[in-house]
């Protein structure tokens, strides 16, 4: 079966922007409710961790390991589902490490007495390998601004690299791609927050930033078999045509590449636990929506803008740089 990629050119469009929109409303719902277009989690926001550590026996062993489960179930039934819950191991330490928004000194102690008394079919609680710690939203702040900057000169460097690799218009619409890719994502997970409480820390800004990686990874394969069919055919066949030889050609490797990795992280997401939970989805999105981009968006849009350019220019074969 042939994709005709310009044919239904204008349904694929339609397509993104109906997500997209739909995202930027929930972003702006979002912001008007919660003070952000996606609802930060306390990486961001700030808020309290809490270390209980294990007293170990004079051999330095701990005991068997700790059940994150459990102590998930006993502190979410005292009122604190949002919290991020992680084991804490080494050499003579074993406890656990639970992050939550800031606390009053009643939720505070409230909490340690629900982890404590989870912690007890493990072992006694050791004062000294245990901390409180306060984030302030200073350093939230600041940490939400590196990954915004982060993500922002990815988008730079990206597009001076394929600026010289290719030409502007090349590259113009593979960042639109790689934007269309990064507003899905976060629209998708704004919605997440204001229907299911989703927030979002730091890795999701790992997550975004992989996302970019893979899908202008996708887009230049594409445009590498483009730039090569304009090359050997020397202006003998329409712009559009060769975009659809193009994407035809280069299809089968990218839903095998998508689907590859697509399916450890639907594995990471239903048994890696809460913390990577998602953080997995946020690549399953993103890197599905970056394949749509890479086979439809960026091809359709360079497409469109050839056609709107002379015969002579929109044929010309590139020069390789």
């Amino acid at each position: 079966m042939r994709l005709d990629v310009i044919k239904n050119a204008r349904l694929y469009v339609s397509i993104s922007s109906v997500v997209i929109l739909a995202g930027l409303a929930a972003m702006v719902i979002s912001f008007q409710q919660l003070g952000s277009p996606l609802r930060l989690g306390i990486d961001f926001t700030g808020g309290s961790s809490i270390t209980l550590g294990l007293a170990c026996d004079s051999t330095n062993t701990c005991g068997k390991k700790i059940d994150i489960a459990v102590v998930r179930q006993a502190i979410e039934s005292k009122g604190f589902a949002n919290s991020v819950i992680q084991s804490v191991e080494g050499k003579d330490l074993q406890g656990v490490s639970v992050r939550t928004a800031r606390l009053s000194t009643e939720q505070r102690d409230k909490l340690i007495l629900a982890m404590t008394d989870s912690l007890k079919q493990y072992g006694e609680v050791d004062a000294k390998k245990s901390q409180i710690d306060e984030v302030g939203p200073a350093i939230g702040q600041q940490a939400l601004n590196n990954g915004l900057l982060a993500l922002a000169l990815s988008f730079v460097g990206i597009g001076i690299y394929l600026t010289f690799r290719f030409q502007s218009d090349y590259a113009s619409f593979a960042l639109i791609a790689l934007l269309h890719d990064v507003l899905v994502t976060a629209g998708i997970f704004s919605i997440f927050g204001l229907t299911l409480g989703v927030e979002i820390d730091s890795l999701f800004i790992v997550a975004l930033l992989t996302i970019c990686g893979f899908s202008v990874n996708d887009t230049v394969v594409i445009y590498d078999r483009i730039r090569e069919n304009v090359k050997i055919d020397a202006g003998a066949t329409k712009f559009n045509d060769l975009i659809n030889a193009s994407v035809n050609q280069t299809l089968g490797r990218s839903i095998n590449t998508t689907l590859t990795s697509t399916l450890p992280l639907i594995a990471i997401f239903l048994f890696g636990g809460t913390t990577l939970r998602f953080f997995s989805l946020a690549l399953i999105i993103g890197f599905l929506s970056g394949v749509y981009s890479s086979i439809f968006n960026a091809s359709i849009f360079l497409a469109w803008w050839r056609s709107r350019q002379t015969p002579k220019i929109s044929q010309q074969p590139l020069e390789s740089n």
